[in-house]
């Protein structure tokens, strides 16, 4: 076992050198040309973003009116709101292995086809059966999209321009979720319903136009088709000949090693970038964010603040924030902008949790609704501009293409998980301390900066391969 592992780390160290020694050489050749298709690729497979964003922000409108016209009791439409969560851990665990089998463009393929049968059985549904059926399936179109499209996104994107690409994934979430809760007040539930069929039908018709991902077609061992891929994605101008050696050397590499297994993720070669991958999701999810996004309306009420001006403060504030990160990360960088979010996290919590500590005792009141609504929107807003984004870009970048769709898929499981975890738990830890949950949540954020200091590399400006051969060395 000794020799195997040897053997494999002198593999990878043979290509590992020549990758890291060509670092300074930041030119990307299909400057030459103009990569108008990777723009037009990503605008496509954002659509799914926006889906996944419309499949989110759903519930919340339209609560009352679906109540109302099914006479569903509260226990029925809380079954409908998060029965969509345990649909996306599904999506989730099958993302990467579809991704895998049938390509990137199929797996959007399949999880649009949930998402359009999803929202038709939503808008013709009499009962609660048939509705929370549409919602599992719009879950699970949901959960696929979260994986294939930033792992699309970072797989097409030449390496200066792939971390702002891929945090428009976040940004149309961001998006979607705002405009389903703006139009959700104007529209009928089936009417919104009908509005999550267009985000689909432009990326299905879009996805007939777009090639496929190159190092996906690589690994295939389709030549010429890979080529094809990434001279269009280039520019017809440019010279692909060395960026397409890098990845065909290092797919090659890949393949001399044993296919992946669960277990072998947990191994000496793998164990850096999954501990990475998992433990990004982990910080982003268990800081407390669907919690708090979920019942921002109840935080601002509790507070004595007005939670509509609350809220539509918060859902603007977030596109703002998360469009300025999308701008910055490939200019700051990963790491600083994670720290930064970090930072802001922990302060907005304890804000918070200062406010609730002073309404609890009946001290300073007059104060609270101030520093509730500060500690909440520095919170969503540190929240954009690091930590919402960053750890999906990080995920599409970090792991092999022999283990992605694994280990993807069981990054993204985490991160469904954790959503549904802290989403479940946040009435409870209210019940039980006000200010102690949020003092709970500064901690956990406290101890993700501790993590992000210690483990996570900066990946900006390097190409996957440079990037995966020097993290799993």
């Amino acid at each position: 076992m000794a020799i195997k592992e040897d053997v494999e780390e002198g593999m990878q160290k043979g290509i590992r050198e020549p990758l890291v020694g060509e670092q300074d050489q930041q030119l990307v050749h299909a400057s030459k040309g103009h990569p108008w298709m990777v723009y037009f690729s990503t605008f496509i497979a954002v659509c799914g973003s926006y889906e996944f964003g419309t499949c989110a922000g759903y519930s919340s409108p339209t609560q009352d009116a679906i109540r109302k016209d099914l006479s569903l009791s509260l226990a029925e439409y809380s079954l409908f709101g998060s029965i969509l969560t345990f649909g996306a851990m599904v999506g989730a665990i099958t993302s990467g292995p579809i991704a895998d089998f049938i390509g990137r463009k199929g797996a959007m393929r399949v999880s649009s086809a949930c998402c359009v049968a999803g929202w038709l059985v939503i808008y013709f549904s009499e009962g609660p059966v048939p509705l929370d059926v549409g919602r599992l399936a719009t879950g699970y179109g949901m959960g696929v999209f979260s994986y294939v499209v930033p792992v699309f996104i970072a797989e097409i994107a030449p390496k200066e321009l792939r971390g702002t690409l891929t945090t428009l994934n976040q940004f149309m979430i961001c998006a979607a979720v705002s405009v389903s809760f703006i139009i959700g007040n104007v529209l009928s539930w089936r009417a919104l319903a009908l509005t999550g069929l267009i985000p689909t039908a432009v990326l299905l018709l879009g996805l007939f136009f777009i090639p496929e991902s190159p190092r996906w077609l690589a690994k295939r061992g389709c030549k010429k088709d890979f080529e094809a891929s990434l001279q269009i994605l280039r520019g017809k101008d440019a010279d692909i000949s060395e960026e397409a050696a890098e990845i065909q050397d290092y797919i090659a590499t890949l393949e001399r090693l044993p296919k992946s297994r669960v277990l072998e993720l947990f191994q000496r070669r793998y164990l850096r970038s999954v501990t990475i991958g998992i433990g990004l999701m982990v910080c982003q999810q268990f800081g407390g964010i669907n919690g708090i996004c979920f019942y921002t309306s109840s935080i601002f009420e509790q507070a004595g603040f007005s939670p509509t001006i609350g809220t539509i403060i918060y859902a603007c504030l977030q596109i703002v924030i998360t469009g300025l990160g999308a701008a910055l990360i490939d200019k700051a960088g990963r790491k600083p902008l994670l720290l930064l979010s970090g930072s802001g996290l922990v302060a907005g919590c304890l804000f918070a949790a200062v406010a609730f500590y002073l309404k609890v005792h009946e001290v300073g009141v007059a104060a609270v609704p101030a520093l509730a609504v500060t500690g909440i929107l520095v919170y969503i807003g540190s929240f954009s501009i690091g930590m919402g984004a960053i750890p999906w870009v990080v995920m599409s970048e970090i792991f092999p293409v022999n283990i992605k769709g694994l280990a993807g898929s069981m990054a993204t499981l985490t991160n469904w998980f954790g959503a549904w975890l802290c989403s479940y738990t946040f009435n409870f830890l209210m019940s039980w301390s006000s200010y102690g949950t949020f003092i709970l949540y500064a901690a956990i954020n406290a101890l993700a900066i501790l993590f992000i200091i210690v483990a996570v590399p900066e990946t900006k400006g390097k190409s996957l391969e440079q990037l995966q051969a020097a993290i799993n060395s």
